[in-house]
Order: C-alpha cells, then sequence, then structure tokens
C-alpha cells in the first residue's frame, strides 16, 4: 500500500531574481532591488504575517554577503520590517552554530538571496540546518521559505546548476545536480526570459519528464501553497514546460553536443494573476478556489 502524500502546510515563493549572481553593481544607481520596486518583496512579507514577522535573510549564494545582506535590511526596512537580520553564514559550520539553529527556529520565514546556487546545496544539504527548514515548511502553515534566483533554483529536489543558453537544446548544454528538496516535482529556473534560457529547462525537462519546468522571469516570482498551487506574482512571465506527454525523446543516448529531438513537449505562458496547478497539470487564468 503507497502512503499518500502530505501536503506541506507553509509556503514556498520562488523568484526569478533581477540581477546576475547576486552579485549587484556597484554603481548607485542601480544597486537596488527591481522585485521590490515592483511589489513581489511585499508578497513575501504578507505571506510571513506582515511588517512584524522574524525575517532571517540568508545570503550564503553570494559572493559579497555584506553588501546583498545590507541591501536587503535596508528593503524590508522601507516596508515598515523591524525584525530582519542576516544570517552570516558562509560554511557548514557556521550554520550548525546552536545560535543559527535557534534563530531559524524562531524565524517567521527566510529569504535566500541570488549568487551560487551549487553553494546552497554544498553547504545545506543533509544537515540539521536544512532538517530545520524541511520539517518547519512541512509542518507549520504561516512558515515562509522565499528565495530569489540562485535561491530560487536550489528550492528543488533536482537543481539546474549551470549550462549555456547558446547551445541550447544540444545534449549536455544543461548541468544537473541535486537540491534542497523542499518541492519535489518541479525543476526551476530563473533570469529565464531575457536569457534565453527556454533550451536548456527544455533540455531538463526532457531528462526527467515527470517534473514540471518552471522558468522564472526578472522581477516575477510564484508563491506556492501546498506544495502544489502555483500563483504568479510580479511584472514579468513564467513559463511552465511539461513533459508527462513526451512521445519521442533522444536525451537519454544523443551524443553530448548533439541535437536534441523531442516530440509532444507542452508549454504554458504564465503573467500576472494566472494560476497552476502542478498535480493536475492544469493552467488556471484566476484562483479556483
Amino acid at each position: 500500500m503507497v502512503t499518500p502524500e502530505i501536503a506541506p502546510k507553509g509556503t514556498l515563493i520562488a523568484i526569478g531574481g533581477s540581477e546576475d549572481k547576486g552579485t549587484f553593481p556597484r554603481s548607485k544607481k542601480r544597486f537596488h532591488l527591481n522585485f521590490f520596486e515592483l511589489g513581489i518583496l511585499k508578497r513575501v512579507i504578507d505571506a510571513m504575517g506582515g511588517v512584524q514577522a522574524r525575517i532571517e535573510v540568508i545570503t550564503t549564494a553570494s559572493m559579497i554577503p555584506e553588501e546583498v545582506g545590507a541591501m536587503y535590511l535596508s528593503a524590508f526596512g522601507v516596508l515598515g520590517c523591524q525584525q530582519v537580520n542576516v544570517l552570516d553564514i558562509r560554511e557548514e559550520e557556521d550554520a550548525l552554530k546552536p545560535e543559527n539553529l535557534e534563530r531559524l527556529r524562531q524565524a517567521s520565514g527566510v529569504m535566500f538571496s541570488g549568487g551560487d546556487q551549487s553553494r546552497l546545496s554544498r553547504i545545506f544539504n543533509g544537515n540539521a540546518f536544512h532538517q530545520i527548514l524541511l520539517d518547519r515548511y512541512k509542518q507549520e502553515p504561516g512558515f515562509v521559505i522565499a528565495g530569489t534566483s540562485a535561491g530560487a533554483m536550489a528550492m528543488s529536489d533536482i537543481m539546474i546548476k549551470g549550462g549555456s543558453s547558446t547551445r541550447s537544446l544540444l545534449k549536455g548544454a544543461v548541468k544537473l545536480d541535486r537540491g534542497l528538496g523542499f518541492q519535489q516535482n518541479v525543476i526551476f529556473d530563473s533570469h529565464f526570459v531575457k536569457r534565453g534560457r527556454f533550451g536548456r529547462l527544455m533540455e531538463a525537462v526532457a531528462t526527467h519528464p515527470f517534473k514540471i519546468g518552471i522558468g522564472l522571469g526578472e522581477d516575477t516570482g510564484v508563491l506556492i501553497r501546498e506544495g502544489n498551487i502555483i500563483e504568479t506574482i510580479g511584472s514579468n512571465l513564467v513559463i511552465v514546460v511539461d513533459g508527462h506527454h513526451i512521445r519521442h525523446n533522444n536525451t537519454s543516448y544523443a551524443s553530448v553536443g548533439t541535437p536534441l529531438s523531442i516530440e509532444n513537449l507542452l508549454v504554458h505562458v504564465l503573467a500576472y494573476g494566472n494560476y497552476y496547478n502542478i498535480k493536475e497539470r492544469k493552467f488556471c487564468h484566476q484562483s479556483q478556489e
């Protein structure tokens, strides 16, 4: 007898990012969060319970964690939050410090910055910090895990860790690794529209055809409830790639560098306010609740 999967009670918010790799330009004119200006950060705060929420920002993925942390503190502060702190975790031993584990237990939610998603997988996967995140996400209705760019890409169990857009749909153009597993049945990609990452998400889905590919445009995100219902937030687009009905697919036997051949790949384009049911693989123009 197969035990039915229990839906997580917490909320995931995956954001497509606004700057490359979490390494923001030094120009003061551009040193900001585009998605903050367009209201996505406000949705993160609301999901965590409002401006009194205890928010922990995790800048582990970034190569400039002090600057990125200061930027988030400022952005959350402008929106009225008074209990925002940065968890300064640069290696696994930092994550396992008792004071950091206790801060995680007391937080209303966490916000993962952009950067290198492989660092998130290497530093957190399988340790006590990761387990607390998993347990709280599964068991607590008010708990939120948010992430932008790399912080979003690391949320799935199969994670895109890199790959060339210019060589898209040539075998081996996408590199996959193990993510943090907050969402089991999808593969996220970020900075999706402007960087033309359609091909690498298609290859990732063709390699794992029973996953749903979610391509997050810049300044755009998805809010996922019960591990299933996607709501599109922000100003750009979310691309959903469904491989469940693929027929011909040469991904498993094509030689590296040769073109891929994939039949019957289904694609949806979601804008602000659209919904998608992952389990039913159904697009909705508005909430069906």
